[in-house]
């Protein structure tokens, strides 16, 4: 890498780690370190908002994943404009009333001290882990480009955004987001620029457009009606929205942001920003991964993009047949370059079926090869999907181009992992040490105790990057740990708002029940082939459903189970 970039990313580190410090120095008080005073303006909430979900995964898994399947991935959010309708409606102002720091203080003052400690710990597992998953996407890039070794990557990025965090508390959290959105913005559109000069003169904005087509990666909207497809219309609407009050109304990371402004109005102002900007910067972002698709048809693509498993692929005992797939793909990409730039300056019927017919031999040989390098790791499948990206940036931006992308994805990466520890930190200071462990501490006392919880819940979160480096497409990995949790939480909530004559025991069991049988659906398979059971075969086969339904099942389990148990029961209902 030139010096120039890493002069911007080095620039870019210090001025991010020394304004968090500088914009924090004024949290003196456990209110002011967790929840800003709750003085935050509505705009900076709702750019803090968006940062946090704008993580390096973003720019590295949604690129990928849109290069592989086009704009499907789109209708993820279609559920999220009624889910921030509907939070600002229920949830937003029972928070902002009660004066609580945490979303599960609530529950305990609803139901009872088991009940908020138990949904605080589901949200601690979950949080945790989908934070080293965030660290984790950025590694993989600064490895590939800078060729560091990606433990080194991992601790770079958590340990610096600890420090700011562990500082300033929630207000530097929310003001470097801010500034890091701006950055991210920036530059993305600006690397959309560079991919639109890069392409050949004969090829229009209207023949880049039609390739896509060609390929199928401008469809957004499916609408195949199956529960196995993870992104269509019907996944979107219904499983997106539960998931996305689930994530906006019962995750901490995002409760406690909007805690930080001054009224209720402001707290709704923040969601409802999010509600309106969101979709249009996703399609941004996915528009990217489909022009590093077109840019790829007339440069030449590897066969596997991370280059290690390219490497072992070329000395294993099957190198002779990889070598063979290789010929064969840069010779079907030769026979499809030509076709793309016929079919890019006059599109006919003869020119697209030529097209197709060579995206799809494309598509069937890296499968092969995507096989080869999933019995090469022992696995049962392998994507190179967070590779995509990064090989584009490292290979194709020009000097400084670079520098500012990799500072754009530090800008992801840290914004979204700064919110997740805040959150995990007020969560473990409020609802478990201050409730259960020490009730009598002072404010300074459960201040230093809510930094080293930041500190240790970032040394937890780069230990579960290390694991996560190789779990596939990491868009879909974070999303599906937490889906796993998510519906449960909502289900909970949902019980203390929808019915006064739920009592306590229905909502622990509840919740309880609602993690295990989403447990069980997401382990059938595995359950199946262990205990060699054909009803659990059976079972399996017909209950094939993506994980974005488990929000769904996981919150009417809750539910049916709370509610019952309270009937069953027939305790003390909450007055």
């Amino acid at each position: 890498m030139h010096w120039l970039d890493w002069s911007i990313v080095l620039l870019y580190l210090g001025y991010i780690a020394l304004s968090g410090i500088r914009l924090g120095r004024g949290a003196s008080t456990l209110d002011s370190y967790l929840l800003a005073g709750r003085s935050m303006p509505w705009w900076a909430v709702g750019l803090s908002v968006m940062a946090t979900q704008m993580s390096a995964i973003t720019i590295v898994g949604t690129t990928g994943k849109a290069y592989e399947d086009g704009l499907r991935f789109i209708q993820f959010y279609f559920g999220l404009p009624l889910a921030m309708v509907l939070l600002c409606i229920t949830l937003v102002p029972f928070f902002h009333r009660s004066g609580v720091y945490t979303a599960y203080q609530y529950l305990e003052n609803r139901f009872d001290a088991r009940t908020r400690t138990l949904a605080g710990l589901v949200f601690l597992l979950s949080r945790g882990l989908s934070c080293g998953v965030i660290i984790a996407a950025p590694s993989v890039i600064l490895s590939l480009v800078l060729g560091w070794n990606e433990v080194l990557v991992i601790l770079a990025i958590g340990l610096t955004t600890v420090l700011y965090t562990m500082v300033g508390g929630v207000r530097a959290v929310t003001w470097t987001d801010v500034r890091q959105m701006l950055i991210i913005v920036c530059s993305l559109i600006a690397c959309a620029l560079v991919l639109a000069t890069t392409l050949p003169n004969s090829v229009s904005f209207l023949g880049a457009l039609q390739l896509a087509g060609a390929a199928d990666k401008m469809t957004a909207v499916d609408l195949n009606p199956s529960l196995s497809e993870t992104y269509t219309l019907w996944s979107g609407l219904l499983a997106g929205t539960f998931l996305m009050l689930s994530y906006f109304g019962c995750d901490q990371s995002q409760v406690q942001r909007y805690l930080t402004t001054r009224s209720i109005d402001e707290s709704r102002l923040s969601l409802m920003m999010s509600a309106v900007l969101k979709i249009p910067l996703q399609l941004l972002v996915l528009g990217l991964g489909v022009a590093v698709y077109v840019f790829y048809q007339f440069e030449q693509p590897p066969l596997i993009f991370e280059p290690s498993i390219a490497e072992e692929l070329e000395a294993s005992p099957n190198a002779t047949s990889y070598t063979a797939l290789s010929r064969e793909f840069s010779a079907n990409w030769l026979a499809k370059r030509a076709a793309a730039e016929a079919l890019a300056s006059n599109v006919d019927q003869r020119s697209l079926g030529t097209y197709k017919k060579l995206h799809g031999r494309e598509t069937e040989i890296r499968a092969k090869a995507l096989a080869m390098a999933a019995e090469l790791r022992g696995k049962e499948t392998y994507s190179d999907v967070n590779y995509i990206f990064p090989k584009f940036i490292s290979s194709m931006l020009p000097i400084g181009m670079l520098g500012l992308m990799i500072a754009a994805i530090f800008a992801a990466a840290m914004s979204s992992v700064s919110s997740e520890l805040s959150a995990l930190a007020s969560t473990s200071v409020i609802d478990i040490y201050k409730r259960h462990i020490h009730p009598s501490g002072d404010d300074a006392h459960y201040l230093r105790a809510a930094r080293a919880f930041t500190i240790l819940w970032g040394l937890f979160a780069c230990g579960a990057a290390y694991y996560a480096r190789n779990l596939g497409a990491l868009i879909e990995v974070v999303n599906r740990f937490g889906s796993f949790f998510y519906g449960s939480l909502l289900g909970v909530f949902a019980l203390a708002l929808l019915s006064r004559r739920v009592n306590a025991a229905g909502a622990f069991y509840g919740l309880i029940s609602g993690v295990l049988v989403v447990a069980f659906i997401d382990n059938l398979p595995w359950l199946a082939s262990t205990t060699g059971s054909s009803a659990l075969s059976i079972f399996s086969e017909y209950c094939q459903i993506s994980f974005l339904w488990y929000n769904v099942i996981g919150s009417l389990t809750v539910v049916v189970v709370g509610a019952s148990i309270s009937m069953l029961s027939r305790g003390t209902y909450a007055a």
